[in-house]
């Protein structure tokens, strides 16, 4: 994942030493890491981020001295530098993510070897990922332009559907913030665990006009409703009549995701086609491009976010790539061109 032979340099913050320690040690046995110091504490965190100019920090939520989410707001305007936040189930990480936070992993039950594997296994991917990230670019591109709040009074059957990974929570944020309370029914994937779904969900309904919640099988979509695939669970487009609901199922992980965008996609380009506008943003890998040339094969419309406002331009780019975008928009923007499509609907 990373290009340079210089290894990724990792800067742990954590005020538990024997979590510190575990941490430190457990990163550093990847061949493509290096641990070049640890902190206890936001305050000794700023002093080895001078010191050693780590590429990536890991850093704790709860901390003695300065939450980690005070500490965010205060470095990444001085030192945009990325971070993965380590914490326990909670809303808090939304806050650092906002704070600008490039990703989250939960932190495992210490009792249970193989959950502490699968922790580290993730930590460490999503460390090589981070290494990879525009800070800037997630504060930059926060504002949404305003948009004409007439616009969204269509045929049932048009939908919008939306892709994210790394940096999306905020991207998706930025876009549904900027839609008016009479948008047309909105299906989202982001990737994130279960559990987090629904508070993310949760969130952004306390945000936006339009009603935002978690998918759930049966679900109807409707004119002002916005629904997130739950985590662990694919989420299809099924008609019913002369409307569409959606479907919730386990199943393999495609592209490395469950949920997975192009799950939703495809299902998108089946069955709603030309009446359907697919947005792909921020994130990593490949997961989507498929499904969005699909949806543009069948007519739909197709948007992707632009490089310089993507936190990790991956998805965004194997999309443009390969032909499934039909024009790539600044995030800032991307709430207007998607009035604009649906507007052309009218």
């Amino acid at each position: 994942m990373n290009n340079n032979k210089r290894k990724i340099r990792v800067l742990v913050v954590d005020d538990s030493i024997v979590f510190r320690e575990t941490l430190a040690r457990q990163i550093a046995r990847d061949p493509f890491l290096e641990v070049v110091a640890t902190a206890s504490d936001p305050y000794m965190a700023r002093d080895k981020i001078l010191q050693f100019e780590p590429d990536v920090m890991t850093l704790d939520v709860e901390m003695p001295r300065m939450s980690g989410i005070e500490f965010l707001k205060k470095l990444i305007p001085q030192y945009p530098i990325p971070v993965v936040v380590v914490s326990a189930v909670s809303g808090s990480v939304f806050d650092a993510l906002n704070a600008g936070a490039v990703d989250f992993v939960t932190k495992p039950d210490m009792l249970c070897g193989r959950g502490v594997e699968a922790f580290i296994s993730e930590l460490i991917v999503k460390i090589k990922i981070a290494s990879t990230a525009k800070v800037a670019a997630q504060k930059k591109t926060a504002s949404t332009v305003a948009v004409n709040s007439k616009v969204g009074l269509v045929k049932q059957n048009c939908m919008i559907a939306v892709g994210a990974s790394t940096g999306g929570t905020e991207a998706i944020a930025s876009v549904l913030k900027g839609f008016s309370a009479n948008m047309p029914g909105t299906v989202i994937v982001q990737h994130m665990p279960p559990i987090f779904t629904a508070m993310y969900a949760a969130r952004l309904n306390s945000l936006c006009a339009v009603e935002v919640r978690e998918a759930k099988t049966g679900d109807m979509i409707l004119p002002g409703l916005v629904l997130i695939a739950p985590g662990d669970y694919h989420m299809r487009i099924k008609p019913i009549h002369n409307h569409y609901m959606v479907e919730c199922v386990r199943g393999e992980k495609v592209n490395g995701h469950c949920p997975a965008v192009d799950v939703l996609f495809h299902s998108v380009a089946e069955h709603v086609g030309r009446n359907g506008i697919g947005v792909i943003l921020t994130g990593m890998g490949n997961d989507g491009a498929s499904g969005l040339l699909a949806l543009r094969k069948a007519g739909g419309k197709t948007l992707g976010q632009d490089e310089g406002s993507s936190v990790v331009y991956g998805m965004p780019k194997v999309a443009f790539t390969m032909g499934a975008v039909q024009e790539q928009v600044p995030l800032n923007l991307i709430s207007r061109k998607i009035y604009a499509l649906v507007d052309s609907r009218r």
